[in-house]
């Protein structure tokens, strides 16, 4: 079907949802295997540079020297090499994250897109884009086909392929006959009720063991990096916090030090309290590198690895924490999202996944899809083998449909269940969302022009069919000294809605200080 659709002069974009260790990489280089002898050239995008040493090894052993990897831990100049390799013909596969889609090859026949449900594919810097759409646009001008892959295919994704804008193809069965994992899910309220306050339920502990003495890996995944979520001074509760962006401190403890995970600002621990002088200074919350030191201790003998922003930091970070794991030097990695998709380890047979619930209190319509897709995709490393896996998913919601369904592997039952939900508020698919974000060094100035913008949204909202949430604060409200507030307008109709942010956007510029920036996003 593929190829068929490859060879068509009027393509429609593929959504090829497979589930974990389907073999949707083997599919994306036969296929570019066919473009390649045709004398046309492929990118592949991936969502993550950490993903980008395993994917590239699989293609040079296929393409050897036609394949080329891009991205931004690369020098400059190592960019610049890659550029005119494709420019020049040199290559005919790029391979990196979504910057790759700019490399000028003149004979493009295939966009790869993998793990196409990633928010790392939308760009939140100016150009602001999301990659998949420039990705369409692109392949409609060169005539190229756009193959987009995932287990976990975002919301609107999906429903353009069930709705016949997409061609849908599914792979419902793992490959070399391995099979899904078998799924526990541990109600940490009970775990807490029965006295156990450690991270890791009794359950999860006692898999542990049995790995560790069977000479098998285990993953762990927490999406949290640093060592404790805040500190905070337990006689007067006042939480250590960033000056510049007013969010917490995470404390570091291989540094000793706290660290804003906005700015990167670094600070030493204070021996007494800011506000109230206190020495009652204490941590709160947890992050990989406590989970690491835990697990340390819980299991001395095990030889361990972590891999988040924190340990990958320089050109090869990513890939020699994987190399390392992957030659079985390590019992147990931990980790955060980058460990939770992609990668593909034969001797892991064991996956926790630890505070699974935290993507639930995002504060954001898709919450519950990214808690679903974080899941499924963290219990997709267990039992890519011979050997049959075990996941153990830790939660204190486990009555919430996007838990249950993940526990389940079950899209299509978490799809019908979402998509109602959306349909009923009106999120998208069934609308669009536009953003504005208003930001300066006065507050109070921030505040007017928001209040401004809002009062002209709504004053033209309802003859340009459209809705205005706000103006609010922003989740984050300071970022780097500027004080941040936020709009957003939601309406059917895409065109109407752009042209009805712009208006007022330029209205009320003339009314405000100069200082004043308002920062546009199509959201969806």
């Amino acid at each position: 079907l593929l190829r068929e659709e490859e060879e068509k002069e009027q393509k429609r974009p593929v959504l090829l949802h497979g589930v974990t260790g389907s073999g949707k990489t083997e599919i994306y280089m036969q296929l570019i295997e066919h473009v390649i002898m045709a004398g046309k050239q492929a990118i592949v995008l991936v969502p993550e540079i950490s993903l980008t040493p395993q994917i590239m090894e699989r293609f040079i052993s296929r393409f050897g020297k036609r394949v080329s990897v891009t991205h931004s831990r690369l020098s400059l100049g190592e960019r610049l090499d890659q550029w005119r390799k494709a420019r020049d013909g040199e290559i005919s596969i790029i391979i990196g994250p979504r910057s790759a889609l700019f490399m000028p090859f003149s004979n493009l026949g295939v966009i790869v897109m993998d793990e196409c449900h990633e928010s790392s594919y939308i760009s939140d810097v100016t150009p602001k884009y999301h990659t998949r759409e420039v990705a369409r646009k692109l392949s409609e001008l060169t005539g190229a086909l756009l193959v987009m892959g995932s287990a976990t295919p975002d919301i609107d994704s999906y429903h353009r392929a069930v709705t016949g804008e997409f061609l849908l193809l599914q792979l419902k069965e793992r490959t070399k006959g391995s099979h899904l994992p078998e799924v526990f899910v541990t109600d940490m309220r009970k775990e807490l009720e029965d006295g156990n306050r450690s991270a890791f339920g009794l359950p999860l502990q006692q898999a542990i063991r049995e790995n560790l003495e069977k000479g098998q890996q285990t993953m762990l995944f927490l999406n949290r990096r640093g060592y404790s979520t805040f500190v905070s001074c337990r006689k007067c509760g006042e939480a250590l916090t960033c000056p510049s962006c007013n969010v917490s401190y995470t404390y570091h403890a291989s540094d000793k030090a706290l660290v804003c995970h906005y700015c990167g600002k670094e600070v030493p621990v204070p021996k007494t309290c800011p506000s109230c002088g206190s020495h009652y200074i204490r941590y709160f919350g947890t992050g990989t590198q406590k989970i690491e030191e835990e697990t340390r201790r819980l299991f001395p003998e095990a030889s361990i690895l972590r891999m988040d922003a924190d340990t990958t930091t320089g050109k090869n970070g990513h890939a020699r924490i994987l190399e390392l794991f992957g030659k079985g030097k390590a019992d147990i990695l931990i980790g955060t999202q980058m460990i939770a998709k992609g990668h593909d380890f034969p001797n892991v047979t064991l996956v926790g996944i630890l505070a699974a619930d935290l993507s639930l209190n995002l504060g954001t319509y898709q919450a519950a899809e990214t808690c679903f897709q974080l899941i499924t995709q963290a219990a997709g490393r267990a039992g890519r083998g011979e050997l049959a896996g075990r996941v153990f998913i830790q939660t204190y919601q486990p009555e919430n449909h996007a838990i249950r369904m993940a526990a389940a592997q079950d899209y299509e039952g978490f799809y019908q269940e979402e998509i109602l939900l959306r349909q009923a508020m009106e999120y998208p698919p069934f609308s669009h969302i536009f953003s504005v974000l208003i930001t300066g060094e006065m507050e109070q100035e921030v505040i007017l022009a928001a209040q401004r913008l809002g009062a002209y949204m709504n004053h033209y909202a309802e003859r340009a069919g459209c809705t205005v949430v706000g103006p609010a604060p922003a989740p984050l409200p300071k970022f780097r000294g500027e004080f941040r507030w936020q709009i957003f307008a939601k309406g059917t109709d895409a065109d109407r809605l752009k042209a009805f942010v712009l208006y007022t956007v330029e209205q009320t510029k003339k009314d405000v200080s100069r200082e004043i920036r308002f920062h546009l996003a199509f959201l969806a």
